[in-house]
């Protein structure tokens, strides 16, 4: 049973940083692709971005390019969303999930691709 836990929301202003930390255990990490998926408040659940299990390619929404970057660190069990430029818009929880399919090679924002999630952190920006 995989278990994902993910660190570093926070309060931030408008215009500034913040990396967020995904930990994974209970599978083999490095075998399979990674997403980001966020919830704002009354909103559903948005796709982010997304990387292989290779980490040599990524897929971001449009709503955040330029401004987040994922990686991965196959050693440490952990996937990354550097954020900048963050903006009000950009406040929700913030969940990592793990894709269904062994060693994916293809890139996908459809949830139902990933059957394992954390519980998320919670990134407030304000104006």
């Amino acid at each position: 049973q995989v278990q994902l836990v993910e660190s570093g929301g926070q309060l931030v202003q408008a215009g500034g940083s913040l990396r967020l930390s995904c930990a994974a255990s209970g599978r083999t990490f490095s075998d399979y692709g990674m997403g980001w998926f966020r919830q704002g408040p009354g909103k559903e659940r948005q796709f982010v971005s997304a990387i292989t299990w290779r980490g040599d390619s990524t897929k971001y929404a449009d709503f955040v390019k330029g401004r987040f970057t994922i990686s991965r660190d196959n050693a440490k069990n952990t996937v990354y969303l550097q954020m900048s430029s963050l903006k009000p818009e950009d406040t929700a929880v913030y969940l990592c999930a793990v894709a269904r399919v062994f060693r994916r090679a293809t890139l996908t924002s459809d949830p139902d691709e990933y059957d394992a999630w954390g519980q998320g952190t919670q990134v407030t920006v304000s104006s």
